[in-house]
């Protein structure tokens, strides 16, 4: 990527720990033409911003504050996601389904990701290159579900990716210069990862830091004809 070209505003939504930081982090030092912007729930500094996904509020609050930036908007990702938490966890079978775990799981990993699209979507320049990218997982991949289980998690995931493809067409239309990009960055050593990481081989589970670099090599190699596409951290397609 032309460093020159890529002067403007980064957005790195999620910032608030694992690969979210790392992507910020990252950007920062690679790009050093880009302001780079940690968006996270909970705002520990006065140069972060406060989003969060699942706030209607937030999102609004967001479109207004890009509203008074000088700088073109040129990057966003999104980097939000929950597979565990308080009254949440992946389903071993379908009588631990909830209904309101499916609602929470579809409401952070699947219709935040869009209503961000949303928000942000005034500030594209349709003369310049835009990159938009989410962190998916390849356990949405419906091809690639052989072990079941993870009901919730697999579901949103799945529908993140349609509804971010869907929003790759409608976009190569409007903004010819748009890539969407659906990334699955491996197996990460975060918060999310580390009650299931007893089965994986320390080989093949990345430091933040590592997934962080993987998934920006990747993304800035991406361009308008491979929008809509879900790629792994090695580049590879991640089957639908």
């Amino acid at each position: 990527m032309d460093e020159d070209q890529w002067r403007g505003l980064a957005l790195v939504v999620g910032a608030g720990g694992g690969i979210g930081n790392a992507l910020a982090d990252a950007l920062a030092r690679n790009w050093p033409s880009m302001q780079v912007v940690r968006c996270r729930r909970t705002v520990v500094d006065p140069s972060e911003w406060l989003v969060d996904l699942e706030c209607d509020k937030s999102l609004s609050e967001l479109r207004n504050r890009l509203s008074r930036q000088s700088l073109p908007l040129r990057l966003v990702i999104n980097s939000s996601g929950r597979l565990h938490g308080l009254g949440l966890y992946p389903e071993k079978r379908l009588q631990q389904v909830q209904r309101q775990q499916l609602v929470e799981s579809f409401g952070i990993n699947a219709v935040g990701p869009l209503l961000l699209a949303r928000a942000i979507e005034p500030f594209i320049q349709r003369s310049l290159p835009f990159h938009f990218a989410s962190l998916s997982a390849r356990v949405g991949s419906i091809t690639d579900n052989r072990s079941g289980g993870w009901y919730a998690y697999r579901a949103a995931k799945a529908a993140q990716n349609q509804l971010l493809r869907t929003l790759s067409i409608e976009w190569g239309r409007k903004f010819p210069l748009t890539t969407v990009t659906l990334l699955h960055p491996g197996t990460t050593d975060t918060q999310l990862s580390r009650p299931f990481q007893q089965f994986i081989s320390a080989e093949n589970i990345f430091t933040a830091q590592r997934a962080a670099e993987y998934l920006l090599q990747l993304l800035m190699c991406q361009t308008p004809k491979q929008s809509g596409s879900f790629l792994a951290w090695d580049g590879q397609l991640v089957p639908w």
